[in-house]
């Protein structure tokens, strides 16, 4: 019976038999030497949420692990900075970029010189995509803020209140905003009113004058005061302007209003009381300045400054920052009822300016009459009550 028998090797010293490494114990196992492969496995698969198997790690902490893995990854990835490099002339090219971006938008660019070839010849293709390259739409981001006007108005209920408020609401809807319209109503307010304000679209507050007086002239010297305190109370920055509802505006103007930055007044037409002619009072200018006063002959002597109510406007800090504007005294300024009439408005005008110095005439040159002051009040209609006629009308025409 043949026999098989191993052949020893021949090298006697080695540790190791059979091409066997140093490591192998460590790497595979054996009796002597047990693998760690299993182990390890078990330890990546608990990592990555697979089922456990018999005596390895729970699922619920191989979750907790694992999401604790994740979050330490994303946290370390928003500390990385991921910066690029750009060279100069790409810097300049998207600086120049980001200058050129406006809210603007501009009219196209028409090609004027004529695109030829050599032999002076432009076909239409040429001729379109050379009109398209001149377009141009640029956006800009150096927006002025326009200031906010304030537009005092003092009211009373009469026949006509409801077309006046009316009229004048409609105007102010199409000033561009900011715009604050302050409606001064004497005691106590009107529904009627507050709805009309209501259905105007403008920003308002309607305030109530607590004093009251028979006297037209009185009446809306209080009614002004009222919102004098208020601006002061509240320190409203914008221009202030006192606009009765029965005068009649124009857009251009609430359009200078916003060019002044201190005192600014305009000549006004107005219509005599006698209804057969016309009188223009108001600044002379010299462009922007004030160097003299339309006016009639009676008053010229008399009054300081001849304005109309409605012909000036003012900064409403000098209300209540008389340090800015260097004024001499901290005393509220405020209408006076101690005058005659005709005389409220050179001495409210005496507490806000020194002389024609600190006047800016606009527009300049002070040649176009923006606002007119109308005496067309109906004194001898019967107000109705809620502006709604209880009654029929005398006489019903029947359908034909």
């Amino acid at each position: 019976m043949a026999s098989i028998r191993r052949t020893l090797s021949p090298y006697h010293d080695r540790q190791y038999q059979n091409g066997g490494g140093p490591y192998s114990p460590k790497l595979f196992s054996s009796p002597r030497h047990p693998s760690q492969l299993p182990e390890i496995a078990a330890r990546v698969r608990g990592f990555l949420g697979y089922p456990p198997r018999k005596g390895q790690l729970g699922r619920r902490r191989a979750f907790i692990y694992r999401c604790l893995l994740f979050f330490f990854l994303g946290f370390l990835l928003g500390l990385a900075p991921f910066d690029h490099h750009v060279n100069d002339g790409d810097d300049e090219d998207i600086r120049g970029r980001r200058d050129n971006f406006s809210f603007e938008i501009k009219p196209p660019l028409v090609n004027a010189h004529q695109i030829t070839t050599q032999n002076d010849v432009v076909s239409a293709n040429e001729k379109s995509e050379a009109l398209v390259d001149a377009v141009s739409l640029g956006l800009r981001f150096d927006l002025v803020p326009r200031k906010q006007l304030i537009v005092v108005t003092p009211t009373y209920g009469r026949p006509l209140q409801a077309y006046f408020l009316n009229r004048l609401g409609h105007v102010l809807r199409l000033v561009p905003p900011p715009l604050l319209w302050i409606v001064v109503e004497t005691n106590p307010a009107s529904m009627e009113t507050a709805e009309i304000l209501r259905k105007t679209g403008v920003m308002y507050r309607h305030l109530v004058c607590a004093r009251n007086s028979t006297n037209v002239k009185d009446r809306g010297v209080h009614q002004r005061n009222t919102a004098l305190e208020h601006i002061e109370r509240h320190r409203l920055d914008g221009v202030v302007y006192f606009a009765d509802d029965d005068n009649i505006y124009s857009l251009e103007l609430f359009q200078s209003l916003r060019e002044i930055s201190r005192f600014g007044t305009w000549p006004v037409a107005m219509l005599a009381h006698s209804k057969n002619k016309a009188i223009l009072e108001g600044p002379v200018c010299n462009g922007s300045q004030v160097i003299g006063w339309h006016t009639n002959e009676k008053s010229k002597r008399l009054r300081r400054f001849h304005v109309d109510m409605a012909g000036f406007a003012f900064n409403s800090t000098i209300l209540w920052d008389p340090k800015r504007w260097r004024r001499p005294t901290s005393v509220p300024i405020r209408q006076l009822d101690i005058v005659k009439e005709g005389f409220q408005e050179t001495t409210f005008i005496e507490q806000v300016v020194e002389d024609e110095s600190q006047m800016e005439g606009i527009p300049p040159g002070c040649s176009r009459i923006m606002n007119w002051h109308l005496h067309l009040e109906a004194r001898h209609f019967v107000y109705p009550r809620g502006w709604l006629l209880q009654k029929n009308l005398d006489v019903v025409l029947p359908i034909k």
